[in-house]
């Protein structure tokens, strides 16, 4: 680690850094930023109190920046990491292509700009739990969980859960169980999702001293606690048809992809030697991505277009 740490202080200064357009893009982490977009899409769009479509777009805006920032914070503090991973050596602090001190004013301009800006175009709860995430993101997760305790995923997923809560909180000015609900589907679906991925990149952690689940506690343990996750999120996805939130679509598209993500999971928790094993924890990591995108655009779509009595009146209400 102090090798790494070393190599990142000389290639950035080695390039004078400065960096391009594209290097503080890949600093923002933007595949995990559409994910948190989409779901605090979701929750702003399920939300019953009607916002303005041009404060609506500028409080998404303003998601997208906060999740900006946590992932710029995140790749300042965690430039040692990364260039010991071949996962995430080619990132742009590692690299040398910017700095780790540019990468960490960055974030921070993004993280207060973000959270002022939310509070001023839709209102402070939504501005709090905004600030909140970034917070628990960089000094929960990347500080302190991600490298004391293989339940770093399973505690710092909550910054991940909460952008659901902070689009509903944009358009109502609070919290509900409806939103709770949805936090606690991505909450949940987390731990598999990120354990399928380090059960491909075991070695890779391992080398940068991350103490992840199956460097900790090995590949079988892991699978395990792979198959309890998934056994919990398959009834746990139905609760938005159960309280209300979710129609007959969404029911029927629930159930199937629970149902999948149980199978994918048992044929991971099976198949435990060589390439066949990589290719069932492969299957996982790229079902469970489309299991989210899927539930929450069937979510999506009932609410923002009035399918069985979503909100298309108070969506697009001026």
């Amino acid at each position: 680690m102090a090798d790494a740490a070393i190599s990142v202080t000389a290639a950035t200064a080695e390039a004078g850094a400065g960096g391009d357009i594209a290097d503080y893009v890949a600093l923002m982490k933007p595949r995990v930023m559409f994910l948190v977009v989409f779901t605090a899409l979701v929750g702003l769009v399920a939300a019953p109190v009607a916002l303005h479509p041009v404060l609506a777009v500028a409080s998404l805006i303003c998601i997208a920046a906060g999740a900006g920032a946590a992932g710029a914070l995140n790749m300042w503090y965690d430039a040692d990491i990364d260039a010991a991973m071949a996962r995430t050596a080619a990132r742009p602090v590692p690299r040398g292509r910017v700095t780790a001190d540019e990468a960490r004013s960055f974030g921070a301009v993004l993280a207060v700009g973000s959270v002022i800006c939310l509070g001023v175009m839709a209102n402070w709860l939504a501005a709090a739990l905004l600030a909140i995430t970034i917070g628990f993101y960089l000094f929960i997760y990347t500080m302190w969980l991600k490298r004391t305790t293989p339940q770093n995923i399973v505690i710092g997923g909550a910054a991940g859960a909460v952008p659901p809560m902070i689009g509903w909180a944009a358009a109502t000015g609070g919290v509900s169980l409806e939103a709770f609900v949805l936090f606690l589907i991505i909450f949940v679906w987390t731990p598999p999702h990120f354990w399928a991925l380090a059960l491909l990149r075991t070695r890779d952690y391992a080398k940068a001293g991350v103490p992840m689940l199956p460097v900790v506690a090995g590949a079988d343990a892991t699978r395990a606690q792979i198959l309890i996750y998934s056994l919990i999120l398959a009834p746990l996805g139905m609760a938005p048809a159960v309280i209300g939130l979710g129609g007959a679509l969404y029911t029927a598209t629930a159930a199937v992809l629970g149902a999948l993500f149980v199978a994918v999971a048992i044929d991971c928790y099976r198949k435990r030697e060589g390439e066949e094993a990589d290719r069932a924890a492969k299957n996982l990591f790229g079902y469970s991505v489309l299991y989210l995108f899927l539930l929450f655009a069937v979510l999506l779509v009932e609410q923002g277009f009035g399918i069985d009595g979503g909100s298309l009146p108070s969506l697009w209400a001026m």
